[in-house]
Formats: C-alpha cells, structure tokens, sequence
C-alpha cells in the first residue's frame, strides 16, 4: 500500500491525490504537519516539504517527493487515465500550465492564504494581516480572468481532454476556497469549469476533509457556487 505524507491544505498534496483519483491507485494518506520538521520526516525528505510517497512493502524503494516527481512516477507507471497526452506540444502545454498554477498560482494566492490564515494561527498564534490578504484577493481577478481565456477556445485548460494541468490548478484553488479567497463573480467560465472538476469521484474526499480550527465557508462543497 502507498502511503501518502501530506496535510489537509496542502495544494501539491492535493494535485497528487487528484491524480491517485483519477488513476484508480489505491493509497493511504498520512497526516504530516512539516512545520514540526520531526526527525523521521526529514529523514525521508530533507526539505521537510509534503507530499512525499512511500510504499508498505516494496523493501528498500526509495520515498518519492515532489508532486511534480510524483505525479510523473504514476504517469509512467499507471497506463488508466493519462493525464500527460496528445503530442510533444500538448504535452509541453501540460506541463508549462502545471508549472504555472503550482509557481505563480501558488506564490500570489495559495501560499499567501495559507501563511496568512493557517499558519499565523496554528503556529504563531496570530492574527492574519488584513494587507496580505487583499493583496492575495486582487491576484485571484487576474488569475481567474487567465482561466477564462484559456476556456475560451478549450475544453479543458491545456486542451480538449482534462490534464495535470487542470488537477493543479484545481488543487490550487480548492486550497484558496477553502480559506475564503476565491470570489467567482464574473468569471462564469472558470466557475463552471470549477463545478466539473469538484463534481468528479476523485475530487469528493478532498472536500470532505477540515483542517483543524480552521473552517471553510458554507458553500465550499456545493456545486452550485
């Protein structure tokens, strides 16, 4: 069995088990809280970044760590429900929009939001300052405005069949709803597109789960927004 380290709010961990979803893996996951930076982690990844994957019983085969690293393990490995297709330009595509939504996504909005609304609280025992969080709000505009455009002449976000980049950037914003930071008003097209991607099987036990004291608003699970 695949054991997966990872916390609830964790945008890479999340684009993994999408993934996992979709691929049919079976897998457990692990609670890992990196901001502990316990020694038995660190062991498996020195970074003390989440996710990081190992297996119960494959002896000495060595943890996976990076989503990206991960996510191409299973590809490779796993024919079910190729999420990195088409031709060597889709595929540069895929891979340019994952990076995108896991870089610049995550640096404007979700890494933000998380410091700001999880960490401060759980770690530091602060308030969030409100300056940070406007920011992160205003950047949400022009990253669900760049959604929009690329729905404009796809299905999907890279192209006409659901990809990595589509769990990333679902990943990515589920996180940000999760804490409050995603307002959809005009922006019809990344909205519906949104309500597809948290109406599929692999998308419901991320919704269900909670972070500790720290809650969601009413209408993160439902799919009508």
């Amino acid at each position: 069995m695949w054991l997966l380290y990872q916390f609830p709010l964790c945008p890479f961990s999340r684009k993994v088990r999408l993934l996992l979803g979709e691929k049919g893996v079976p897998y457990e996951p692990v609670r890992e809280s990196p901001w502990e930076r316990r020694d038995e982690f660190l062991d498996m990844n020195p970074a003390g970044q989440t996710p990081v994957m190992v297996h119960s019983d494959r002896g000495p085969l060595r943890p996976l760590i990076d989503s990206m690293a991960i996510c191409e393990y299973f590809e490779e490995t796993v024919e079910k429900s190729a999420m990195i297709s088409g031709t060597a330009a889709d595929r540069a595509e895929i891979r340019r929009l994952v990076t995108w939504f896991d870089t610049h996504f995550y640096r404007d909005i979700t890494g933000p939001l998380l410091f700001e609304r999880m960490e401060k609280r759980l770690v530091h025992k602060m308030a969030p300052d409100s300056k940070f969080l406007r920011e992160a709000m205003k950047a949400v505009v022009a990253h669900l405005d760049y959604i929009d455009y690329l729905l404009d002449n796809r299905s999907w976000l890279a192209g006409s069949t659901m990809s990595l980049a589509d769990l990333a950037a679902a990943a990515q914003i589920s996180v940000a709803d999760y804490l409050g930071g995603i307002d959809w008003k005009s922006h019809e097209q990344a909205k519906r597109w949104y309500i597809g991607m948290k109406s599929r099987p692999s998308f419901r036990p991320l919704l269900a789960e909670r972070m500790e004291i720290i809650s969601p608003p009413g209408d993160y699970e439902k799919l009508d927004l």
